[in-house]
């Protein structure tokens, strides 16, 4: 079976691996046609954007993964033409979109956890770009233009996860015995999902016809607070616990110099209030659990540990 998957990020290159470990024939798409994976993958150059490329590079596929992700001060102008080139091969070929998502779309939720079933009520302009995207592509399921799936997952960690809240930021300093910081209130809880999870549900949802017409929150361990997750990952590293927490006033200051921070300020209510998110529905429809924290913590040191920084 054909897999197209475009994006190869840390989550597009697990899936792409993970789905030519199970024997598909699996194509992985990004502007360079380089990447790490294994293989077993087809590496291919292209822009996602440009439906004519899509289309060709789609034809014969089941299953297109959008796992996308435009530098992040560009979103609202580059994502939304990034899905419509994946929307235009799933017409044109009848292969299922998947896509992942995250929760930014929500906005800020409170002590409420998330669920698949609230409103979008984004306060940021990452956030409205993304509900309306999820927006169209569930328009498309519901007029029969496409078959489509979602699944959202929080901010994420594992290896080769470099960039994210829980990436070299925190493991890095942790192997090194140093300070990690983290951004604002440490002792919130907040749900971190695993990248071979994120990857492994995504497959699932592209194999499972259940998966179709509807948004899926991707199996997560169950949530702990931030400093509770960062003393494991010091723990698994062998090194006393240092954490530094960043409020908003810092944030701000910062982000006068610093394009990427500045536009993390909008969805910095993340992590100044309980930030849980529920995964029961994927977990209890797929019998797909996500991999515990006591397991995936080490895992990610250990890789961190392989691959040091240059």
């Amino acid at each position: 079976m054909k897999q197209v998957v475009f994006g190869t990020g840390p989550i597009g290159a697990t899936l792409a691996d993970q789905l030519a470990a199970a024997g598909h024939k699996t194509i992985a798409v990004n502007r360079s046609g380089r990447a790490s994976t294994g293989s077993g993958v087809e590496l291919v150059a292209g822009d996602a954007a440009d439906p004519t490329f899509t289309v060709s590079v789609s034809e014969g596929a089941e299953v297109i993964y959008q796992v996308l992700n435009p530098p992040y001060t560009r979103w609202p102008e580059l994502f939304p033409p990034l899905q419509t080139g994946l929307l235009v091969a799933a017409r044109a070929t009848g292969a299922k979109l998947v896509t992942l998502d995250n929760m930014y779309g929500y906005g800020p939720t409170g002590p409420t956890p998330i669920t698949e079933d609230l409103p979008y009520r984004a306060t940021g302009r990452k956030g409205r770009v993304r509900a309306e995207m999820a927006k169209e592509l569930m328009a498309a399921h519901v007029t029969g233009d496409a078959r489509i799936s979602i699944g959202r997952a929080s901010d994420y960690f594992g290896p080769g996860g470099l960039i994210s809240h829980m990436g070299e930021r925190v493991f890095r300093p942790a192997l090194a015995g140093k300070k990690a910081q983290v951004m604002g209130d440490p002792d919130q809880p907040h749900t971190f999902s695993y990248i071979p999870d994120i990857a492994a549900g995504l497959a699932k949802l592209g194999s499972d016809s259940r998966a179709d017409g509807r948004v899926w929150h991707l199996p997560n361990a169950p949530t702990v607070t931030t400093r509770r997750f960062i003393e494991r990952v010091y723990e698994a590293a062998g090194t006393p616990v240092e954490i530094s927490a960043m409020p908003r006033a810092m944030v701000g200051l910062i982000g006068v110099f610093n394009a990427n921070l500045r536009e993390v300020k909008e969805v910095l209510f993340e992590f100044e209030e309980p930030f849980v998110v529920d995964s029961s529905a994927f977990e209890s429809t797929f019998e797909q659990a996500a991999t515990s924290l006591d397991e995936a913590i080490p895992a990610t040191v250990a890789w961190f540990k392989a691959n040091p920084k240059s």
